[in-house]
């Protein structure tokens, strides 16, 4: 009976492309919740805490099953509050015992089935190929309608779900398409020969074999390495299938309109409408005049016998020390910017003038937050602190909360080597009088600037040149690293690094304990 319903699926089911999970990927460093692995295996479980395998690995064959399945219309479902969509799950049913003959094991949760059927083959695209559909594998179970006369179970039921643009499925996406799928050699390993044309795949990067590299005669070395590779340029199922790219665009003009209207300030360019200005928080008050007030906080009027009428100069003491606002005249929930009242200049900096005049404004930028002070004669005083923080995320983004959560830095130590090199702008390539070893880390940094690579994520970041280290920068999501300014970087060789923030308990703890 078994090899009749085998026969049911060969003659009536259609043909389905598993990608198979081989379990998450390896690595050489690890934590007590993210452990490390000896070997691939799809008992293997990356994260214990979140119970999540994020870097999944994928078997480079691919493997063709048969199977059932209902097609569905698309339709609504309004038996709950809000419209549903319910076809973006198919319940297939798939041979037992075939599946097991040609793949090895039983269906899992986290294979990948490709239906060559439902390909569209008219997208709204630039790239000429139809796009594929791919489905990942929920949940597991046999099929009711599966068990024989005798209790015997012969079909599996799988619980399948449209796959997405995410870290779990980059290897089966992170390919070449079209015609190009064809020169594609799988995943980079070392020692093998690679000839003209093909295309393999590094730290989720693809490179192609630059020409002059025809067989017999190939290449071992390793990528990025630019007189053998050059980055692959071409399409591929991810920059093709996802939407990543335009809900970006969405998400940045979205974010570009609310910096827009919580900064007044900065008026809006009709030439170039995408300009990005830093929205703070808290209230605008720059534009509003401040009156000066006496001791009583009563406005104060000079009298006519004074050579100039200004409401906003009070004479406290002489007519010479005329003095403006010392405060905003604004008081409440996030009103300091850091910028006198009725636009008067200051200057700025990390310390203080050495000459300063009566009723100088100076803001010092080396506090958190900067602080404005106003110099009485004899001393500075504080006028007001910049709290409407900057809402932009970027580096400018700095106070003493953010700059905590935000924190993912690290403190390097257990210095192998260092040196100090000349750089430019630019430079990819760090040539050192460091005699060659090995390390876990490479650390650069240039006053606050600060570079750092993991060598086991980047493993050809540290080369032997003639008995010298070489650092390579890494390309890192397509995008080659480069030296960002001029000067004297000190380049550190390191074996430990350890999080600049850390929660108290493991601050606090014994070395011994770690």
């Amino acid at each position: 009976m078994d090899r009749q319903i085998s026969e049911m699926f060969q003659v009536g089911g259609t043909d389905v492309y598993l990608h198979k999970y081989l379990g998450p990927k390896l690595k050489t460093e690890g934590t007590a919740d993210q452990p490390v692995y000896s070997a691939l295996s799809e008992t293997n479980i990356q994260d214990l805490l979140f119970l999540e395998n994020r870097d999944r690995k994928y078997a480079s064959e691919i493997y063709k099953i048969r199977g059932f399945y209902n097609v569905q219309n698309i339709d609504f479902n309004l038996s709950q509050f809000g419209l549903f969509i319910d076809n973006d799950t198919i319940y297939m049913t798939v041979h037992i015992n075939d599946f097991i003959k040609y793949v090895g094991r039983k269906p899992l949760s986290g294979d990948v089935l490709e239906l060559p059927h439902l390909r569209d083959e008219f997208a709204l695209s630039d790239a000429d190929i139809s796009l594929p559909r791919y489905y990942v594998i929920e949940d597991v179970g046999r099929a009711s309608e599966g068990f024989s006369a005798t209790w015997y179970p012969h079909l599996y039921r799988l619980k399948l779900k449209k796959i997405f643009d995410s870290q779990q499925f980059a290897d089966v996406l992170t390919k070449p398409t079209g015609a190009d799928l064809d020169r594609f050699a799988g995943d980079w390993t070392s020692g093998t020969e690679y000839y003209t044309g093909q295309i393999v795949r590094l730290n989720g990067v693809l490179y192609e074999v630059n020409a002059g590299f025809e067989a017999p005669t190939g290449t071992v070395l390793t990528p990025p390495d630019t007189s053998a590779w050059s980055v692959y340029s071409g399409n591929t199922l991810e920059s093709i299938l996802s939407t990543r790219a335009k809900e970006l665009q969405i998400n940045d003009a979205i974010i570009q309109q609310a910096e827009y209207d919580t900064n007044t300030a900065v008026p809006y360019d009709p030439t170039d409408p995408y300009k990005r200005v830093e929205g703070k928080s808290g209230y605008e008050t720059r534009q509003f005049y401040t009156l000066a007030v006496d001791e009583q906080g009563k406005t104060k009027i000079n009298t006519a016998d004074i050579d100039s009428l200004d409401a906003s100069q009070v004479g406290y003491t002489t007519v010479e020390s005329l003095k403006r606002p010392v405060r905003t005249g604004y008081t409440g929930y996030l009103v300091g910017d850091g910028t006198p009242s009725n636009g008067y200049t200051f200057g700025h900096g990390i310390q203080f003038p050495e000459q300063p005049a009566v009723d100088d404004f100076f803001l010092r930028t080396d506090f958190m937050p900067s602080r404005l002070f106003k110099f009485e004669g004899t001393r500075w005083i504080r006028v007001e602190d910049d709290v409407r923080m900057t809402m932009t995320n970027s580096d400018t983004r700095q106070t003493l909360k953010t700059s905590f959560i935000n924190n993912n830095k690290y403190i390097y130590d257990q210095a192998v080597a260092v040196d100090y090199v000349s750089l430019e702008e630019g430079d990819t390539i760090i040539y050192t009088d460091i005699d060659y070893t090995s390390s876990l880390y490479v650390f650069l940094k240039l006053d606050t600037t600060e570079m750092s690579y993991a060598v086991a994520d980047h493993p050809t970041i540290i080369n032997n040149d003639s008995g010298k280290v070489r650092i390579n920068l890494p390309i890192i999501n397509t995008t080659q690293e480069s030296i960002p300014y001029t000067g004297t970087w000190k380049l550190s060789l390191c074996n430990s690094r350890e999080e600049q923030r850390q929660a108290v308990s493991k601050a606090l703890r014994p070395k011994a304990d770690l």
